[in-house]
Formats: structure tokens, sequence, C-alpha cells
């Protein structure tokens, strides 16, 4: 099937994108707003951009309604600085919690009782859960014309790396991560490593298997096809 993308709708090309960049990491990004409240958000357009120095992307759209700014991006306009923190397997169900809709004058590190810990270089602390948290500092922001769309670059002024996860090479303990992406409205976790190739055998087994599925759902489950299901990522639950 090809499919011309000026034929559709915004929500329409959405649900092409967001099941076709897969998996997408997960920013849990941790804000300050200029009034002192904190804020924790899940954001999974995200991606690294620079190396030297170390540089990082964000792409945040509005609430769920449309039309109002999230949180997390007022904050980081008028701050200029966030943590984006490692999401991991052990603490998906508070990502996804961490995704509603809640009032600016919310702090979901409260709401989900998660710890904060200060952080070195910036005012919003990290995840003390997080085995990894990036201390970002705005670069440049990019916004569309409606000034809804909007695009930050930051550079990460601070690596927070857990302990026993540093190596002494100066590289990270990988597979002692669980880290998890975005697939469209649900999650992945990152738990198998390869490097290619593969024996012949594995990949005639895995040839057309669909995904294994961890909370019991039938196969053709699509949580992006759910009625709570919006293209701001916050999904309340089926």
């Amino acid at each position: 099937m090809i499919i011309d993308p000026t034929d559709l709708d915004a929500a329409s090309n959405y649900k092409l994108l967001i099941g076709s960049v897969i998996p997408r990491p997960i920013a849990w990004v941790s804000t300050v707003s200029k009034d002192g409240v904190g804020n924790l958000a899940p954001i999974s357009f995200f991606t690294v951009v620079g190396r030297k120095p170390p540089r990082v992307s964000l792409t945040l759209q509005p609430r769920a309604d449309g039309v109002n700014l999230k949180d997390t991006f007022v904050n980081i306009r008028d701050t200029g600085e966030f943590v984006s923190n490692m999401a991991t397997f052990p603490h998906a169900a508070d990502v996804q919690l961490s995704a509603v809709d809640y009032p600016a004058d919310v702090d979901e590190f409260e709401v989900l009782g998660l710890d904060a810990v200060p952080s070195t270089a910036v005012v919003p602390p990290r995840l003390a859960e997080a085995p990894i948290a990036l201390e970002c500092k705005v670069f440049k922001i990019f916004s569309s014309p409606d000034g809804l769309g909007n695009v930050v670059w930051a550079d990460v002024v601070r690596f927070y790396v857990r302990d026993d996860l540093y190596l002494p090479s100066g590289r990270i303990d990988i597979p002692a991560l669980s880290p998890i992406g975005r697939l469209a409205a649900e999650f992945s976790v990152t738990d198998t490593t390869f490097v290619p190739p593969l024996e012949p055998d594995e990949l005639l087994r895995r040839s057309g298997q669909r995904m294994r599925r961890l909370d019991g759902r039938n196969d053709d489950f699509a949580a992006v096809d759910s009625v709570a299901w919006s293209a701001s990522g916050a999904v309340a639950g089926d």
C-alpha cells in the first residue's frame, strides 16, 4: 500500500509515524516551573543530535486537547533546563501514569511517590530510581508556525551514571539495563541482544513471529485503537 500523507489529517499521519519509527527511546523528563513546581513526563520523540558538545533533541506536541502546551515544554521554555531520566522496565507503570494531563500545579514526583535527587548543574532534580540521567540546558528551540509543535535542542552539561553501570573503559554496561521504548501507544522492553549474523535456523524460527505480549492481551490487541489513546501520548488506560 502506498499512502500519500497529504491525503491524511494530522492524527492519521501521526498514527503512521509512531507505528513506523520504532522502537523509540523514552526521555522521562523532569522539569521545574518558574513557580517552583516539579514535573515529570515521558517524551518519546527523543534522540541524539551531537557529541561535542553532547546534544539531545526533544519534540513536544500540545496537550491532548490540541490547544494548550504541555507543562514540560512550558517549563523548559521558561527556565531553559531539564533532566532526561532513563525509563526502565521496573517503572513502566509510573512512566505511563506520568503521561496523564495533570494540572500545572501538580507535582508528578509527589503524585507517583517517586524520589527526586538534586542535580549537579541544573535546577530540575533527577529521578533517584533512574540508572542514567542527563542534565540538560537549552541550546535552541524550533517552533511550528502555530506555536504548538516545538523541538528543543539541549546540551548535556552533566551525565549521571549509576556506579555499577560505568565500566573502566568509559562505556556503559548495557546488558545490565532494561530500558523501555515506545511502540505507537504501547511499550517494549529491550531484554535481548545479538551481534549479526545469526544462525539460519534462528532466523527461520523467528521469521513471521508476532511480538510476545507481556500483559496477557490477545496478539491482535492495539492500544492505539483504544478510546483512551490520544496523539499527545496521554493514555490513561484501555
